[in-house]
């Protein structure tokens, strides 16, 4: 079984990761990832790590931070909040790469 770290907030994962090469910031849209005016198609990557965290007192206050990476090595962080997107092309690139992500676990 792979190693998990468990990070306290959502910036500390984000220095973490970024410290083990996850360097682009990537933005759901339309389906697609973005990062630095770059689009990727979201179906060449895979989540390698997920972390949740809920707020206090407010699920507003949700967020998630996905490890992604490509075929080809590409590879970034995806945070979303409580309800990502009203883009239903983006929720169900998030539901397939969730799927992906279910069944490499197995």
């Amino acid at each position: 079984m792979k190693q998990q770290f468990h990070y306290a907030t959502v910036t500390e994962a984000m220095e973490q990761l970024h410290q083990q090469g996850y360097i682009l910031d990537f933005n759901l849209e339309e389906g697609r990832l973005i990062a630095n005016d770059k689009g990727y198609a979201a179906d060449e990557f895979e989540i390698t790590d997920l972390y949740r965290y809920e707020g206090a007192s407010d699920p507003a206050d949700e967020a998630t931070v996905y490890a992604l990476v490509s075929v080809s090595g590409v590879k970034g962080l995806l945070v979303s909040g409580y309800g990502v997107s009203s883009d239903p092309a983006s929720e169900q690139t998030l539901k397939q790469l969730h799927y992906k992500y279910a069944q490499s676990q197995v």
